[in-house]
This record gives structure tokens, C-alpha cells and sequence, in this order.
């Protein structure tokens, strides 16, 4: 049987364990920071605090410790917040094995760094007494109520490693959970993390009354947006049409689950984020820090990013949605072709 570590468990790092615990072939440890959870998986196979109501498989073991979570590993799976990623990896690395696979399921970017979360990863790990770490990405359409239910999913995994990515698309499919695999991991990382930051002004759009068509304009151009900039860093344009950019951007950007779209919904109310971040209880929404990460990285690249910018506006300068959209509706006409 496969042991694997899974590092997180919120809904979505829950969801997954769920859906490995059921296979019954892997046996999975869950670690999770709050010591709370650890006891509701251990007493009420459930995760009340992050994804009530669904069931945990007697597979999964819970636990608060890393190093207990990570012993004898032979996959980790990466399900913490994206700004907690660089320190929990750095506690990790004595208690990774020499030919641990490592696994990113983490939709965001670290904010002060630009980077995604596999760079993060590898520079955390950079260790000259160890092997450089098997890193792949895992991304997609994938509410984690639905997975954690069975309902059919499909996510794509990516990485330049093809013997990792075959082995993980095996480890991790089922009959209701299909994963393709991608060895785009930029585009695949890129399209996860922007995606957020579109739903929060999908969102506004929807807390504004705004109807379908705003939001249908709005999908199309942000994924014109998130394209120039996977192209401009590396990226493939046709990953963008795929699983993990318009699957997930459509997903988050018109499904009632999306933590990012629920709060641009309040934002378009006119609710402060402050007062938004604090309601949530502890869930975290990616898109609040991505849309710091993504201006700094369109700058750094120069590409343009208009709705991203104006999304930059409302979260962190206040700016009023609906100044926000006249700014967007009276820019200068322009070619729908794909600019690099």
C-alpha cells in the first residue's frame, strides 16, 4: 500500500484525503494544524470545522505532528494556504525521505516572492545533502464538497518529470475522480492560482445585480488576461483551454461553493473586506493575496492585466466597484487577438 502524507486539512486537503482513504490502497496520514480537528477526524470521522457532513474513510490517520505525519512517506501532498507554504516546507525538510514525491494542490502564489507554489517548494527544500525533490502540480475544477462526495471530477496533474505525473495520475484516479496529466506545470499553477482573483470580480458582478452577460464577458476576458501572462512566464497558451484554466476559472467563477466568488459577492454589497476576512472562520480565500502576486508579476513582465488591476483597486485601495467597471468599459477600443 502507498503512504502518503497529506500537509493540510482543510476543505480541500480533507476532500483529498477522503477520496485516497477510499481507494483502499494508500494509507494516508492528515496533519492538521488546529489540534481541534485532529480530535473531530478521530472521534467523529468528520472534519466539522472545515468539511461537515462527509465522512472520513478509517484509512486516513490524523495527526498534529509532522514529523509523525511524514514518516516513511513515499508521496506528499501539499494542501496548506499558499502563504504558509515556505515555512511549513522548511519545518518538513528533516522529515522528508531521500525519494519523496512531493505534490502541490495549493491554487495560489506566494505573495512578497512572485512565485507559484512548486518554485516555493524547491527553494524551501534546496538542500545540497538531499536529491533535488520530485515536484509535481495538481489543479483543475474540483469544489472539494463534490470530490469529497464522489461526484465525477477531472483535474489535470503537471510536471516535466512524465514518470511522476504517469504515477501520480495512477495513485490518485478513481471511478469518479479522472486525472489527466500536463507537463505544463506554469500554465497549470498560473491558470489555478489567477483564476480567484477573476471569481472575486465575477463575484462583484453578481453583488453589483449584474446579469449574464457581464459575467460571460467578464470569463472570457480574464482568461485572455491569465493567458498573456502564462505565455509571457513560460507557459503554453493551450493549457489555458484546458482542465486547469478555463475548467476551473468557469467553475469559480460561477459556482455558489467558490469561497473567492462568495467574497466578491459582499464586496459588490458594498461590505468592507476586512469585515468579509473576518466572517469566514478560518477558510481562507487565495484570491485576496494572488491579486497582490499577479499585479507584481504583469509588472514585472509588462503585461497587461486590466481587470486584475482594477480587482488590485477594490481589495486594497478601496475603490468602488462600480468606478471600477466604468474605468474597465471605457478603455480604448482594441483587438480581440491574443497580445504577448
Amino acid at each position: 500500500m502507498s503512504r502518503i502524507a497529506l500537509i493540510g486539512a482543510g476543505a480541500w486537503g480533507t476532500a483529498l484525503s477522503i477520496l485516497l482513504g477510499r481507494k483502499g490502497t494508500h494509507q494516508v496520514r492528515l496533519w492538521a494544524y488546529e489540534k481541534e480537528v485532529c480530535e473531530s477526524i478521530a472521534q467523529r470521522r468528520e472534519n466539522t470545522a472545515f468539511l461537515p457532513g462527509q465522512r472520513i474513510p478509517p484509512a486516513v490517520a490524523p495527526c498534529n505532528d509532522l514529523g509523525e505525519a511524514l514518516a516513511g512517506a513515499e508521496i506528499v501532498l501539499s494542501v496548506m494556504p499558499s502563504q504558509h507554504c515556505r515555512r511549513l516546507f522548511q519545518q518538513m525538510l528533516p522529515h522528508l525521505g531521500p525519494e519523496s514525491m512531493i505534490v502541490s494542490a495549493t491554487k495560489g502564489l506566494e505573495e512578497n516572492s512572485l512565485l507559484r507554489m512548486t518554485e516555493v517548494i524547491a527553494e524551501a527544500l534546496r538542500d545540497n545533502s538531499k536529491p533535488k525533490p520530485r515536484i509535481a502540480a495538481l489543479s483543475g475544477p474540483s469544489f472539494a464538497v463534490e470530490v469529497a462526495r464522489g461526484d465525477p471530477t477531472a483535474v489535470t496533474v503537471a510536471t516535466q518529470d512524465p514518470e511522476l505525473g504517469r504515477l501520480i495520475q495512477k495513485e490518485f484516479s478513481d471511478a469518479s475522480f479522472r486525472v489527466y496529466t500536463s507537463d505544463d506545470p506554469i500554465g497549470v499553477e498560473l491558470g489555478g492560482a489567477l483564476k480567484n482573483s477573476v471569481a472575486i470580480a465575477a463575484g462583484i458582478c453578481a453583488g453589483l445585480g449584474l446579469g449574464h452577460n457581464s459575467i460571460a464577458a467578464l470569463i472570457t476576458r480574464g482568461l485572455a488576461e491569465i493567458t498573456r501572462l502564462v505565455i509571457a512566464c513560460g507557459g503554453k497558451a493551450e493549457t489555458m483551454a484546458g482542465l486547469a484554466g478555463l475548467g476551473d476559472l468557469v467553475l469559480t467563477c460561477t459556482g455558489g461553493l467558490s469561497r473567492n466568488r462568495s467574497v466578491g459577492v459582499e464586496l459588490g454589497k458594498g461590505r468592507k473586506l476586512t469585515e468579509i476576512l473576518a466572517g469566514m472562520h478560518g477558510a481562507v480565500a487565495e484570491g485576496v493575496f494572488t491579486t497582490t502576486a499577479a499585479v507584481g508579476l504583469a509588472c514585472a513582465h509588462g503585461v497587461e492585466m486590466p481587470i486584475i488591476e482594477q480587482i488590485y483597486a477594490i481589495l486594497h485601495d478601496g475603490k468602488a466597484p462600480r468606478d471600477a467597471i466604468s474605468e474597465l468599459m471605457a478603455r480604448t477600443g482594441k483587438s480581440e487577438a491574443l497580445r504577448q
